[in-house]
């Protein structure tokens, strides 16, 4: 990614008020932040190419440096405001602990060529798929990063449930970022 060309936003605070979000947690309520990084979403809005309304591709994302003893990565993307409820998008995990960004269009494939593994989402596909609401109020996108001291070694296709119950005693930090996006 060119930084020159397209700007970087970082928030830490309230979704919608800049480009990304990247919720710190309280002092002593949970592990510590990570932040995430994002040129794509501005004004924290999601840009159609990143939906089911467009090419459906994952965003560019970057994050800063992990904790020591950061063995993996694993990310779970969910819109909360589903009307059944949670509904999730995306799960990675057994991201190697080198890395520090995805690239745009990540393949949707069980495994990845840096040996990351992918989920099945609530589509039923493996891979992203991105932000699909039904017309009405813009939907918020909770992309979750958790820096983990264990690989989870889970089969390709596994669940989020399955992934988060694997991350149990597990994450050393956590970054959050929320994008909008209404149809």
């Amino acid at each position: 990614m060119n930084t020159n060309s397209r700007p970087v936003f970082f928030l830490i605070g309230l979704a919608g008020l800049a480009a990304c979000h990247a919720g710190a947690p309280a002092k002593g309520d949970g592990p510590p932040k990570m932040d995430i990084i994002c040129s794509y979403f501005q004004r924290g809005e999601i840009p159609k190419q990143f939906t089911c309304d467009g090419a459906n591709a994952s965003p560019e994302l970057q994050w800063t440096a992990p904790p020591a003893g950061t063995k993996s990565f694993a990310m779970i993307v969910v819109d909360p405001d589903a009307p059944g409820g949670e509904f999730v998008h995306w799960v990675v995990y057994d991201v190697p602990a080198e890395t520090r960004q995805f690239s745009e269009g990540l393949a949707k494939t069980e495994q990845l060529a840096d040996g990351a593994r992918q989920g099945r989402n609530d589509f039923g596909t493996i891979g992203y798929s991105g932000p699909c609401p039904p017309p009405g109020a813009a939907h918020r996108y909770e992309f979750e990063l958790y820096a983990l001291d264990a690989k989870l070694n889970l089969p390709a296709g596994a669940t989020r449930a399955q992934v988060e119950d694997a991350m149990k005693g597990h994450i050393l930090a956590h970054g959050e970022m929320i994008g909008r996006y209404g149809r």
